[in-house]
């Protein structure tokens, strides 16, 4: 899977937007699961890269111990401070960093966290390899991928209703990025590449996505991820018309009032 250039790119108005939007709707239901899924190990030493907004980070912070100390990091330092503007029940350490040359020692963790944010690696394999180095002998790689587009019902509805409004060069983003890293031998391939010897353990989670309103997910998807660039692209004055476009498809399918709609992601637990 090959990104785009503006696969990456959280910047301007989009982190303000994710956070508000987008990390209600998708990623809270997963950042508690996770947190959970920490607690029997009793790591002392967690590392989260693509931290984003920090959704996972604060779920870590609280149901955590206080002893474990939790570094945060991410490419995109306007996410980061989206994610420190938002604030943790007790003090994480933010760090800009590039998961593919992490500033940190060998062994240096107990568990090294993703949510959601492997997709976005260009090599993955390299950066899954990057992870094994900062991680002690016993460590734990846990990351979250999203299912398929099919399986996640507001963001395929908005890839369609994109579709029907840009039918000669329709935008990708979510397709291709977000549910574009699903198959599961593909990345126990990148996880053997990275010299994980053990077989990674893979759980199908599905939830649901809730939203006050249909413009709601149609905000957090057309505005509040890199979608908003290739609408942008496309039609430079037509974000308002996409999102509109967005919503009109999520009402109808969802109904006018409050939505509920599935998501489905897979969590990969990969030991050292």
């Amino acid at each position: 899977m090959k990104l785009d250039p503006g696969d990456n790119a959280f910047a301007g108005s989009i982190p303000a937007l994710y956070q508000s939007h987008l990390v209600p709707l998708i990623f809270e239901p997963y950042a508690t699961d996770l947190a959970e899924r920490l607690q029997p190990r009793s790591p002392s030493r967690i590392l989260e890269v693509a931290a984003g907004t920090g959704v996972a980070t604060r779920a870590m912070a609280r149901l955590l111990p206080p002893t474990a100390s939790i570094v945060a990091t991410d490419l995109n330092q306007a996410m980061l401070d989206q994610a420190a503007a938002a604030g943790t029940a007790r003090a994480v350490t933010w760090r800009q960093a590039d998961a593919r040359h992490l500033p940190f020692p060998d062994g240096a963790f107990d568990a090294v966290v993703c949510q959601f944010g492997v997709m976005f690696f260009p090599d993955k394999a390299g950066t899954f390899s990057e992870a094994r180095r900062v991680l002690r002998r016993g460590g734990v790689l846990l990351f979250s991928v999203w299912d398929t587009i099919e399986q996640n019902e507001f963001a395929n509805t908005v890839t369609t209703a994109l579709e029907a409004l840009f039918p000669e060069d329709p935008p990708r983003f979510m397709a291709r990025t977000p549910h574009g890293y699903h198959d599961r031998a593909t990345i126990s391939a990148d996880l053997a590449a990275a010299g994980f010897e053990r077989q990674p353990v893979y759980e199908t989670v599905t939830k649901r996505s809730k939203a006050a309103s249909a413009r709601d997910p149609a905000i957090a998807y057309c505005q509040g991820t890199p979608l908003r660039t290739e609408i942008e692209a496309r039609d430079a004055e037509g974000l308002e018309r996409a999102t509109m476009a967005a919503a009109q498809a999520i009402e109808q399918q969802f109904g006018s009032g409050p939505v509920d709609g599935r998501i489905q992601a897979c969590i990969v637990t990969a030991e050292v």
